[in-house]
This record gives structure tokens, C-alpha cells and sequence, in this order.
């Protein structure tokens, strides 16, 4: 009886090895078949993740003496290329991607030197006007930082002076096409004007007495999109995080509870981040982030319910997406003054973004969910999905910069992935007869290309 016993258990011990080798197998031929299409993505697109973010320029100006002043946080490099920051969220997305990086290259004197160029093309606008007149600047000082990482903006501080009458007025800001966005903050009156101008837009007169400040209803609506904006299309972390939530079910419910952790937690830390309570170096939030997105796909692939942990853990890296859109604020520079409704505005707008991702995932893959439930026709869902897929790579091959300036980003970034998606449910509808077809071609593949492209991110930004 031992002896029957010992080969029983030998054998159950042998066959679960056996199955085990045979998922880990199923597992990286999974892997590795995502790699190859996420480096097509990749390639196909021409972006290099999270090298050179276009960030808005700061503008401080303040009147004193006769004089206006105007101290500007800015990327020179960029403007000197020429490159249309209306148009990019990366630098190395532009057509003159290499111009910019040879000037990223020169030693900070001889950006410093070519400033003037620059300077000649916004006093011709004029870029300041006191009283309706062109105030021409000139350059009081430049510093430019020697050494800084590649992979991220050299922004330069840029003190700038133009001689106003000493009866002026009120100052406008005119900020040229081409030049992505400028926040203007008056300084030195009690309430100042705090603005957010895209390029080619011009601000309201600046009273230069103060009193120009922002209703908590303009500091609101301003400062919504601004918060989607981050989302989309400018936060393609979030987004694969976001869409990594989506995956682990096709339920409604396990989504709520997900998405409602999250929620409630950035919101938390990217108040006390913006309000300068807590401060993380974005070194370290950043690969944070990228292992968030690693850990739900990852999870994803192993699971298909919604654990009584999970929505602890979407908590915690909730915590740690609020200081990564808290670090956002601080380059914008929340209007002091209507504090509290620019951050509740920037967080709505970050809560709309989020949801329009998960919109847009759920229409992509709707079809494909009701046929693996029994609830539609195959046949037209199958003519559907090949129909998008080609409508999507198609579009993803063609020349619009219409759309591409919508998106503020590569159509290819958003086309390819999806079209990728269209095939995925062409599958499980295709093979809707097989266990659980809707995760077996979708949610798993998905979850997958997402853990790599994470995984990707977490070693770029910890180690090149």
C-alpha cells in the first residue's frame, strides 16, 4: 500500500510538472510573440518613450521702474531647431528631431550666443505690447544648465527686459504659432493674472495694478483640459495603466472597484503634492509607475477575477500616479490665488481622459464581448473587426497632419495599437467556440504587450 501510495504521489507530482512546464512554455511563446509586436509598434511609430517631453514654457513678469520683466523657464534647444511644439508631446517625434539633439550637444555659451535669434523673431510679433504698443526686449541674462541627462528638457531660465511708459496701463502677451503652451504668472501685485496660452493665442490685457486675476469658475474650466491633456494623449503610462484595470474582466464591477481605488487615491497625492506637502524625486516615482503598469498586466495573465487584495494594491499605486501628475502641476504653476479650483479642475480633467480611455477600449472590444457571451452574430462581427483593422492600418500609413495635431501626437501611436486590438477580437470571434475566447485572444495578448511595453519603460528609466 506505501509503495502504491509513493508511485500515486510520484505521479501527480510528475503530471502537475509536466502541466507546469507546459504553461511556462504557452507563457513565453505568448511573450515573445508580444515582443515582436510591440517592437513593430515601436518601430513602426517612431517614438522613443519618455526621452524628450515637450514641457510649457513659464512666464514671470512683473513692472517696475519703467521697465517690464519677463524671467522665462524655457527649452531653448527646442525653439532654435524650430520645431512646432503645437504639434509634438516628444521632441524626438519631430521632423527635425536631429537638429535638436545636435543643439542639446553644444556647450551652454553657445546656446546662450544664438538667443538673440530668437529674440529677434518675437520682438518683430511683438511678443509684449504696453498700452497697444510694441515693447522691444532685450536680454538682461541667461543661464543654461551644463550636464544635464539626455533624456530629459535642458530648461533654461531667460531674464528678459523692455523699457513701457511710465503711465502704461495694461501689458498683453502675444505667443507665437509653433511655440506649444505658455503659462503667464503676474508677480509683485496682489491679485495677479495667472494664464495658460496656447501657441498663436494672445492674453487679455494684464492690468498692471493687479486685479486681473482669475474667477475660481475661469481657473476651473482653464485648467480642465489641461488635466486630460495629460491623459490624452500625453500620458501614455497611465493609459496602459488604465487599460491594464479594463483587461482583468469583462465585468462592470471588478472595473468600478479598480477604477474607484485609483481614483481616490491620486487624488489624494496629487493634492499634497501639488500643495508642496509631499515631495517625491521623479526619479523614483517615475519606474514606480512603469512597475505598476507591469504588476495588473501581469497580473492579468494569471488571473481572471477580481481578488479581495487587488483594489488595496490599485490603491497604493493610485498614491503614487497622484505625484506624478502632482510633479505635472508643478511645472504649470497653479494660479495661487484660485488654488483649489485649478486642482479640482486638473483632477476632473484627469478623471475625464481616463474614462474616455476606458470608452473607447470598451467600444473597440464590445462586439467581440457579446459574441463570446452568445448575445450577437459572429459572421458580422467578424466582417466588422476586419474591417476596422484594415480601416486602422490604413489610416496609420496615410499622411494626416490634421488629425496628427489633434492627437498632439504620431497617428501611428494610436492606430496600430488598435488595429492590433481589431484582429485580437477578429479572433475570438473567429475561434468563439474555444473556453473563454474573448480572454484567451484578447485580455491575455493585451495584458502582455502591456506588461512588456512596462517593463520596457521600468528599464529605460532605472538604467539608460
Amino acid at each position: 500500500m506505501d509503495a502504491d501510495a509513493d508511485t500515486t504521489h510520484t505521479t501527480a507530482i510528475t503530471k502537475r510538472n509536466k502541466n507546469m512546464r507546459k504553461t511556462f512554455s504557452k507563457l513565453m511563446l505568448k511573450l515573445t510573440c508580444a515582443l515582436i509586436l510591440s517592437s513593430a509598434v515601436f518601430l513602426g511609430s517612431g517614438v522613443n518613450v519618455r526621452a524628450h517631453e515637450v514641457m510649457p514654457t513659464i512666464a514671470d513678469l512683473s513692472v517696475s521702474d519703467g521697465s517690464a520683466h519677463l524671467t522665462l523657464r524655457i527649452n531653448l534647444e527646442a525653439f532654435l531647431a524650430g520645431i512646432d511644439l503645437d504639434t509634438v508631446v516628444d521632441t524626438n517625434n519631430a521632423e527635425n528631431a536631429g537638429d535638436y539633439d545636435s543643439l542639446r550637444a553644444q556647450p551652454a555659451r553657445q546656446i546662450a550666443s544664438r538667443a538673440p535669434e530668437l529674440l529677434e523673431t518675437w520682438n518683430k510679433l511683438p511678443l509684449l505690447q504696453a498700452d497697444g504698443q510694441p515693447a522691444v526686449l532685450e536680454t538682461v541674462s541667461i543661464t543654461i544648465p551644463e550636464d544635464v541627462n539626455m533624456s530629459l528638457p535642458r530648461i533654461a531660465q531667460w531674464e528678459l527686459r523692455a523699457p513701457v511708459p511710465a503711465a502704461t496701463n495694461g501689458i498683453v502677451v502675444s505667443w507665437p504659432s509653433g511655440s506649444g503652451a505658455l503659462v503667464v504668472r503676474q508677480q509683485g501685485v496682489e491679485e495677479p493674472y495667472t494664464g495658460y496660452l496656447e501657441g498663436g493665442a494672445q492674453s487679455p490685457e494684464i492690468v498692471l495694478g493687479g486685479g486681473g486675476q482669475q474667477t475660481a469658475g475661469q481657473a476651473f474650466a482653464t485648467y480642465i483640459p489641461v488635466g486630460f491633456d495629460h491623459i490624452v494623449p500625453k500620458g501614455l503610462d497611465h493609459i496602459l495603466f488604465v487599460l491594464g484595470l479594463f483587461f482583468l474582466s469583462s465585468h462592470i464591477r471588478p472595473l468600478l472597484w479598480q477604477v474607484s481605488a485609483f481614483t481616490a487615491a491620486h487624488t489624494v497625492t496629487l493634492a499634497l503634492g501639488a500643495l508642496g506637502w509631499v515631495a517625491v524625486p521623479a526619479s523614483i516615482v517615475e519606474p514606480l509607475i512603469a512597475a505598476s503598469i507591469v504588476y495588473v498586466a501581469v497580473e492579468n495573465i494569471f488571473t481572471s477575477r477580481l481578488s479581495r487584495w487587488r483594489p488595496l494594491v490599485i490603491f497604493g499605486f493610485g498614491l503614487l500616479h497622484g505625484l506624478g501628475f502632482a510633479s505635472v502641476l508643478g511645472a504649470f504653476g497653479l494660479p495661487q490665488d484660485q488654488f483649489i479650483p485649478a486642482l479640482i479642475g486638473f483632477n476632473i480633467g484627469v478623471e475625464i481622459g481616463q474614462l474616455t480611455v476606458i470608452a473607447i477600449i470598451f467600444l473597440c472590444v464590445w462586439q467581440a464581448l457579446r459574441v463570446a457571451r452568445g448575445q450577437g452574430a459572429g459572421w458580422g462581427a467578424k466582417v466588422l473587426y476586419l474591417t476596422l483593422a484594415a480601416v486602422a492600418v490604413g489610416l496609420s500609413l496615410m499622411p494626416l497632419p490634421g488629425l496628427a495635431q489633434v492627437l498632439d501626437a504620431p497617428v501611428a501611436l494610436f492606430l496600430v495599437p488598435m488595429a492590433m486590438i481589431f484582429v485580437a477580437c477578429f479572433l475570438s470571434v473567429q475561434f468563439r467556440q474555444t473556453a473563454e475566447p474573448y480572454r484567451r485572444f484578447v485580455a491575455v495578448p493585451a495584458s502582455i504587450g502591456i506588461a512588456l511595453v512596462g517593463a520596457y519603460w521600468f528599464v529605460e528609466r532605472v538604467f539608460l
